[in-house]
């Protein structure tokens, strides 16, 4: 198992420059890792940015545990025990009872958070700060304020694009000084790994940046359920209700003639297909295709042929009232910006993590080791 070295409350805060990031797949293969080395773990999210009250149990919990640490939590198996509540609920009504309370310029007090973490030293813990930088400063809980607060130090998950990505990161490293321990950049191009590892790794270590992972981009963890964009376009389900858990990757248009729209619909995978309701002979062919789910646009119903096609094959029909544009705009937004909650994302994450990130690195300068495994 782990060895500590005379470190008191340990605190790994893992933030990001701007939402959606993928802090919770970095999150889940860095807790299962400890937890493999019987590493004692506790996780939190100080301000709850998701949380859902679940009316039907039979004794609901009073404590404000955001759904991304209850995921984790179910994920991995953690214990009721292991998962840290929320200090605030970041919503439109708790941020106006600030803003007109006088509170902008005072900062949480950690009191109450610095004793849970301070009541079982052999426990790390790890907790997923907000989506960007200065996100609950309102609330006294930004990435920095947490850092200070609770002395805690800072790995930073980072979407990387070219090098004008590390404008962010500079201004991170200049907020955050000594507390950054390090960096995680995610969603790299899988052409480019190579030449970051190679050539921008050890450029950002040269700048006082040092990187524990470089992250190919993933289709998977940028996908949506189908049930997810039914509640995002408020669609109407004309079949396979119960297939709404399937994960969409990509989207594809058919607006093209049937021959093109075959050979386009055989290169993709994973899709949804939108289209007009009254092209019957483009949602035949998607259906023959690597598709997820059929969006229908414009007036007009789906063929009673088509609805039984589809549901022999087992394929989502979704009627939607937006036009064609607007229903795009809607499903492309939703790519890489939905939570991590599904069993395949994480099964994934944890992989992405085991196979791109140096984890024992991030230990040994945690002052944790390893030695004795």
């Amino acid at each position: 198992m782990l060895t500590r070295r005379p470190l008191m409350g340990t605190t790994l805060l893992i933030g990001s420059c701007e939402p959606f990031s993928g802090k919770s797949a970095v999150v889940l293969g860095l807790v299962r890792k400890l937890m493999a080395l019987k590493q004692e773990i506790r996780f939190g999210k100080p301000l709850a940015t998701s949380f859902e009250l679940d009316l039907h149990a039979e004794n609901p919990s009073p404590l404000l545990i955001d759904d991304d640490v209850r995921f984790v939590g179910q994920t991995l198996g953690l214990d009721e025990s292991q998962l840290i509540p929320s200090l605030q609920l970041t919503s439109e009504s708790n941020a106006l009872k600030r803003l007109l309370g006088g509170e902008i310029e005072s900062e949480m007090n950690f009191e109450e958070l610095q004793k849970t973490l301070l009541n079982n030293n052999k426990s790390l813990t790890v907790l997923e700060a907000a989506g960007s930088l200065h996100e609950g400063r309102l609330f006294g809980l930004s990435l920095s304020q947490l850092a200070r607060g609770l002395e805690a130090s800072v790995l930073l998950v980072h979407l990387w694009q070219d090098s004008r990505s590390v404008d962010s990161l500079l201004m991170a490293k200049e907020e955050l000084g000594e507390r950054l321990l390090g960096i995680v950049l995610n969603s790299v191009n899988p052409d480019e790994i190579r030449f970051l590892e190679n050539t921008i790794v050890p450029a950002l270590d040269d700048i006082g940046l040092k990187v524990f992972g470089v992250m190919p981009r993933s289709p998977l963890l940028r996908s949506v359920t189908v049930r997810e964009l039914v509640r995002r376009l408020a669609a109407r389900v004309i079949c396979c209700a119960d297939r709404l858990e399937l994960m969409v990757e990509t989207l594809s248009i058919g607006a093209m003639n049937v021959n093109s729209a075959m050979e386009f619909f055989r290169k993709r995978r994973n899709m949804a297909v939108v289209t007009g309701a009254d092209r019957t002979d483009i949602q035949l062919a998607a259906l023959e295709a690597s598709t997820q789910c059929l969006i229908l646009t414009g007036a007009g119903e789906p063929l009673p042929q088509l609805i039984n096609r589809a549901e022999e094959l087992e394929v989502p029909i979704l009627k939607v009232d937006h036009d064609t544009l607007s229903t795009v705009e809607v499903i492309e937004q939703a790519f890489g910006h939905v939570r991590l909650h599904e069993a395949v994302k994480a099964t994934f994450a944890f992989r992405l993590v085991e196979e791109h990130c140096d984890l024992d690195r991030l230990f040994d300068e945690l002052g944790l080791s390893t030695d004795d495994l």
